[in-house]
């Protein structure tokens, strides 16, 4: 008899979400820094090669963009947490006020994956006497009481993301000569947003010149639309 290696438990959920979601947060910040701040900054500095106007433009444009990602991701991630926390009170509310009901249903739903209706009863049996709770929130909801995400961490994950991904056009445009400011910062920009796009793909298993491709020409179009616009004023001013 061939013997197979025994490998410990490995609960992918809880680890593989947690990670999803600071990895959004992460990507999602960087590449709003990236482009927002960029944008911005092009955009300034097409109308006008004052360089006081731009370094004010870029401070307030990382003061404003860091708090609003943050802030959204704050309200959004809460949002998400609250309608989680009230499921799980009513389940546990009604296993509390009707048992027998909640035993039916979770059996249907093993009979529903597939289980005989002998085999799911003995399932939901069995998994109600270990953890009623965790039994229905896993089955019904695909919930687990440990892994509710946290506004906090979400928030902060997408503000400090977002500062770091919009620090590099900030100071590409602040620190380069005014005959290179845009052509260094446009193309610093967009090398950027395809390495932040790389680092998503991998990290998160998909396709990464598809992720590339896709960042680096919305990134480029908000720099072309921004820079259309200083130019017309720096033409109308002039």
């Amino acid at each position: 008899m061939t013997d197979f290696p025994v490998t410990p438990f490995e609960p992918h959920r809880g680890p593989h979400v947690a990670r999803l979601n600071w990895l959004r947060a992460g990507v999602l910040g960087a590449n709003d820094g990236i482009v927002s701040i960029a944008a911005l900054l092009v955009g300034v500095a097409a109308a006008t090669s004052d360089t006081t106007a731009i370094l004010i433009a870029g401070v307030a444009g990382l003061a404003a963009g860091s708090i609003s990602m943050g802030l959204g991701e704050y309200v959004s991630v809460s949002s998400q947490r609250d309608s989680e926390l009230s499921l799980i009170a009513k389940e546990k509310r009604e296993l509390i006020e009707h048992p027998e009901e909640e035993l039916s249903e979770l059996q249907a739903i093993y009979e529903h994956k597939g289980l005989s209706a002998a085999t799911a009863k003995k399932v939901a049996q069995e998994l109600t006497d270990h953890d009623p709770i965790r039994a229905h929130l896993e089955a019904e909801l695909n919930i687990l009481e440990m892994h509710i995400v946290n506004p906090w961490h979400a928030a902060l994950s997408s503000t400090v993301s977002f500062l770091a991904g919009a620090t590099l056009p900030f100071v590409a445009i602040v620190f380069a000569s005014p005959d290179w400011r845009l052509p260094f910062t446009i193309v610093s920009s967009i090398v950027a947003l395809a390495a932040t796009g790389t680092a998503g793909a991998y990290l998160g298993g998909s396709s990464i010149w598809k992720s590339v491709v896709r960042i680096t020409i919305g990134g480029s179009a908000a720099l072309a639309v921004t820079f259309a616009i200083g130019s017309l004023f720096n033409t109308s001013v002039g």
